[in-house]
């Protein structure tokens, strides 16, 4: 229960403090003070997502190994797993 409450917490506190930045900076870019060079930003933006894409390939059995894992000590701890998970979504719900 106490992970589910952090988790919500902490989510909440970031989704707001990166919304407020990205209306700042829309504001800001709207009354002049910030001048975006947009050509850039999709240069950036377009080479970020091929180096994801990349190490998306290369982490993709790592992954799966680890859910592998996640699953079989799910399958063998299913007390604790269950305890664990109602407490969570307690947490979220509160």
């Amino acid at each position: 229960m106490c992970a589910g409450y952090l988790f919500q917490r902490v989510g909440k506190i970031a989704a707001t403090a990166i919304g407020g930045g990205f209306l700042l900076l829309q504001i800001a870019n709207h009354s002049g003070y910030v001048q975006v060079d947009w050509k850039k930003v999709e240069k950036d933006v377009n080479k970020a997502k091929k180096h994801l894409k990349k190490r998306t390939k290369q982490a993709a059995p790592e992954i799966n190994s680890f859910f592998e894992e996640a699953t079989e000590f799910v399958k063998k701890n299913i007390v604790l797993s269950s305890g664990f998970v109602g407490g969570f979504l307690l947490g979220l719900a509160s």
